[in-house]
């Protein structure tokens, strides 16, 4: 049976809550203890779905993994690393996109990988042939099956390669650093992602014994190294969870104390958050986040790849402007599709419109290609509740935050999408005051017309 949360909204948040490790970094983390020739040990590890998930995978290809939930910390041994049954890593993988980036240290290690189909969110082109073209430069043998993807190295090994991504991905960035550390000869990443999380996971690769440049045109050199230490190292906090309860404070008008928020990596949505009116108090253990009691203004928003305004706060931020009086403007520039979630905010009274244009400073990627990444949201607008299905992690997030903001009681499944990122959400919920109960119900989603 599916859970269903029943939400009682206009109540404001107020209340403490705790952030740890971040859902971008901790999961990749784990994955480069494979690499390494002594144990691991991770700190600040989240209780979320997808460290499940890469523990079940982990632990497919026999490595032992010990989790201290009371404390977050997780030892990672891969002494006794074997090749994992497709069949099993197929089950453990779920919709998870995670096992693409086992493939180069699954083959340094055993000498081939397998990747069954991969899932995800559904809010953009996410195409792993990218990834996949990216080994091969790197001597990897590629054949696609039936049940997924096999992967082996040449008898030699992986050889250093010199890349440009065409977009400074993410994931793609992470394939190279994961892939290259133990590559013999040298690695050129041109047009890098120089995310904090990527950082983060170059300095564990160093404590390691990886030898890693990260140079100012975003280009990354890595020189391999012919063995790998295990690593001790405490994870940056989940910045996005950060400003996913900032911006719950000014949708509910309340008061949210961020345990673990760390100003350094939130640079530019405090910017943001203080245009709209939004006020923060910046303290040695986390960040205040309240509402000033004044009316929010509207603004322009773009997204961007980093240090630029991260698509994952743009849609918790867009529920914020339906409350700002005036119009606001945000052009989402990394995921074409991720304004699918604004289908039921309009259902709850929201005023936006959707637009296929750049409705931005420069054009971007999608302007030409029939996507509607444009949004123009008038406001204040007054949410009503309603019924809904979660669609994906963060649009899920600005649903239930508009839920609890709006008047009346509205109903939500899909939550397990949740638990993929945000740690003890209805126990975090709970600790804010808000009004929700937690029941079963055989009812499988609710539909979302127009989505």
């Amino acid at each position: 049976m599916a859970k269903l949360l029943t939400i009682q909204g206009g109540k404001p948040l107020s209340g403490r809550v705790e952030v740890r490790g971040a859902k971008n970094l901790v999961p990749k983390a784990m994955v480069a203890s494979l690499l390494g020739d002594e144990p691991s040990v991770l700190r600040n590890v989240p209780e979320i779905k997808d460290v499940d998930i890469v523990t079940a995978l982990l632990q497919a290809h026999g490595v032992q993994v010990e989790h201290d939930r009371a404390t977050g910390s997780l030892s990672m041994d891969p002494a006794k690393a074997s090749k994992a049954d497709s069949a099993e890593i197929d089950a453990h993988a779920g919709d998870s996109r995670i096992p693409i980036l086992f493939c180069g240290p699954l083959m340094h290690r055993l000498g081939e990988a397998f990747i069954p189909d991969l899932g995800g969110c559904r809010i953009g082109d996410r195409p792993i042939d990218f990834h996949l073209e990216m080994l091969r430069q790197f001597g990897a043998d590629v054949q696609k099956l039936p049940s997924g993807i096999h992967l082996s190295a040449p008898a030699s090994g992986l050889r250093g390669a010199k890349l440009h991504l065409p977009y400074p991905s993410v994931g793609a960035t992470e394939q190279v650093l994961l892939t290259a550390v133990k590559a013999e000869g040298i690695t050129e990443l041109s047009g890098a992602a120089v995310e904090p999380e990527i950082h983060d996971l170059i300095a564990i690769l160093q404590q390691m014994g990886a030898i890693i440049t990260v140079q100012t045109d975003r280009t990354i050199r890595i020189e391999g190294v012919e063995r790998l230490r295990g690593y001790n190292h405490l994870a940056i906090p989940d910045r996005n969870e950060s400003a996913s309860w900032a911006s719950a404070a000014l949708v509910t008008q309340g008061d949210i104390f961020v345990q673990g928020a760390m100003q350094r990596d939130l640079t530019a949505f405090l910017n943001v958050y203080r245009k709209v009116g939004g006020e923060f108090d910046v303290h040695d253990d986390g960040i205040r986040f309240y509402h000033s009691g004044e009316a929010l203004r509207p603004l322009v928003l773009e997204t961007d790849v980093h240090p630029g305004y991260m698509t994952d706060w743009q849609q918790p931020m867009v529920v914020v402007l339906t409350q700002a009086a005036g119009v606001s403007i945000v052009h989402e520039t990394v995921y074409e599709n991720r304004f699918g979630f604004t289908n039921v905010l309009r259902q709850m009274g929201a005023n936006i419109q959707l637009h296929r244009e750049c409705l931005g400073s420069t054009p971007c990627r999608f302007g030409q290609r029939n996507f509607l990444h444009s949004a123009v949201i008038s406001g204040p607008a007054k949410l009503k509740g309603t019924d809904f299905d979660i669609p994906d992690l963060r649009g899920g997030f600005s649903h239930l935050i508009a839920a609890l903001a709006a008047e009346g009681t509205s109903r939500a499944t899909g939550l397990e999408i949740i638990n993929r990122g945000y740690e003890r959400f209805t126990e975090k919920l709970e600790n804010l005051g808000a009004e929700f109960e937690l029941s079963r119900t055989s009812q499988p989603s609710f539909s979302t017309t127009g989505r």
